[in-house]
């Protein structure tokens, strides 16, 4: 064997040897695997907290039930809530197949608070693998530990469906990328007494940076924060992209007073009936149906805060119609 052979060989065994390192130590130190210190509480006004918070604010019953897409916004199928099966995919713009879990009591009878509470907040199912951040929990890790206990609380009250869901896997290389993404729990402070900071926290947890902020190849673009333009492709091949709701007058909300928000949402009240979809014209992701269930105050709440962050100039084209 000639010297440079050797030196080939001893090169490449090196470089190997370091990818395996590297990759023996991701899947030994990732993911964030710690619990959240939480007590859950079954009293009646804590499940209803629960109840409110998961179908109306950080609106968990929408992406872990069935969809109904004849109709705008695709309300949720009765009798469909938790039961799973909505699923991410290519066609959408995914880094792979991926489909919201079953959390009725049918699938989390072996789970306990703790490991529900981490993959809330942290994204890590009981087996220790990372979910896909489809689900916002990078946004649910903000939450008041009142809050996620609420939530938990509530997913055990939910009825029972049997139904299997299909397994989720993510391309190369997000399948590595993927167990670095959860972290710890961090509840935000909230002042109560202060209308801003509960608007923020509102904002916050119900998870409207991740829909409505730019991103270029998964990372939110600096200085873009709330500005739309977050592109949402429908398998009809249309595109929907996300509103600018940062206070700039032109492009933004900044036109908005605090009763024309209110009813922006109050108009999608399922007791008004539900509006047909239209082949071929504009259908949006957001579940305004379930939106529409906040509060007034909580939506007054988010007004307020929404006015305080920054205008941003960022026209963007709604919808683009399917060239198909």
């Amino acid at each position: 064997m000639s010297r440079w052979v050797k030196i080939l060989f001893i090169a490449l065994a090196v470089v190997f040897f370091a990818i395996a390192g590297g990759v023996a130590y991701l899947f030994a130190a990732f993911p964030y695997n710690d619990y959240p210190d939480i007590s859950v509480s079954t009293d009646a006004g804590t499940v209803e907290r629960g109840r409110y918070l998961a179908n109306h604010v950080t609106v968990c019953v929408d992406c872990h039930s069935e969809r109904d897409w004849m109709y705008f916004s695709g309300p949720i199928k009765p009798g469909t809530e938790g039961r799973g099966g909505e699923r991410f995919g290519h066609d959408l713009g995914f880094p792979g197949e991926f489909y919201a879990r079953n959390i009725t009591p049918a699938a989390l009878k072996d789970w306990s608070d703790q490991d529900i509470g981490r993959a809330i907040v942290s994204g890590v199912s009981q087996n220790g693998r990372p979910f896909f951040p489809v689900m916002p929990y990078p946004a649910y890790a903000n939450l008041k530990k009142s809050d996620l206990a609420s939530i938990i609380a509530y997913l055990r009250t939910l009825h029972p469906i049997d139904h299997t869901v299909s397994a989720s896997s993510a391309d190369f290389p997000m399948n590595l990328i993927l167990r670095t993404i959860p972290g710890e729990y961090h509840p935000m402070d909230v002042d109560d007494n202060d209308p801003v900071s509960r608007g923020k926290y509102l904002v916050t947890v119900a998870g409207c940076a991740e829909c409505h902020t730019p991103a270029d190849k998964g990372k939110k673009l600096p200085g873009m924060d709330l500005a739309g333009g977050f592109p949402f492709p429908f398998p009809d091949g249309s595109i929907v992209r996300s509103a600018n709701i940062t206070p700039d007058v032109d492009t933004g909300i900044g036109g908005w007073d605090e009763k024309t928000f209110v009813q922006r949402f109050k108009k999608y009240d399922p007791s008004r009936g539900y509006t047909p979809a239209v082949q071929g014209e504009m259908n949006t992701y957001m579940p305004w149906t379930m939106y529409s269930g906040m509060t007034e105050s909580d939506l007054k709440d988010m007004y307020a805060y929404l006015r305080t962050v920054k205008p941003v100039k960022n026209p963007v084209r709604h919808f683009t119609a399917s060239q198909k």
